[in-house]
């Protein structure tokens, strides 16, 4: 698959020039990094939410969206993760990427400026025409939902 830019700007460059750029951290990474671009320490009681500026925008072309994802190392260690995970940006969307942070776990979570604290998984999409119909085709599954396939243990 062909590579795509994806063009980015820092929203206060004048504060922002110490943040990285979002990065892949490993070779086959999907995710790139987002750092926390909080100007002083933010402290994330349990079950509070925050909203963890990145100080970053980006324009992304048609055809494609990013998903902002929880890191696993954030979640496992601390219980931060998203309250709207995976959250979505648009290619239409050119405001500061915010990270709508929970804290899952039993202490306060403290980000400090440039923590990573989530990933951008960029990818393609397309936008699908809705048909009204009277019926639809049967399969065997029917309108077996949540946990319709799992079996009785005792």
């Amino acid at each position: 698959m062909d590579p795509v830019t994806i063009l980015v700007k820092r929203v206060r460059p004048e504060q922002d020039q110490d943040l990285p750029l979002p990065a892949y951290q490993t070779e086959h990474a999907s995710g790139l990094d987002l750092s926390a671009a909080v100007p002083e320490p933010l402290r994330i009681n349990p079950g509070a939410i925050a909203l963890v500026p990145t100080g970053l925008a980006v324009a992304l072309p048609p055809g494609f969206e990013a998903q902002i994802r929880p890191r696993s190392g954030m979640a496992l260690k601390y219980g931060l993760t998203l309250i709207n995970a995976p959250g979505t940006i648009d290619a239409d969307y050119r405001g500061e990427i915010g990270l709508a942070v929970i804290n899952l776990g039993p202490e306060p979570v403290t980000i400090q400026r440039g923590d990573r604290v989530a990933q951008m998984v960029v990818t393609r999409v397309c936008q699908a025409t809705l048909a009204l119909v009277e019926e639809l085709e049967p399969t065997e599954r029917g309108s077996g939902g949540f946990g319709h396939t799992d079996e009785v243990r005792s």
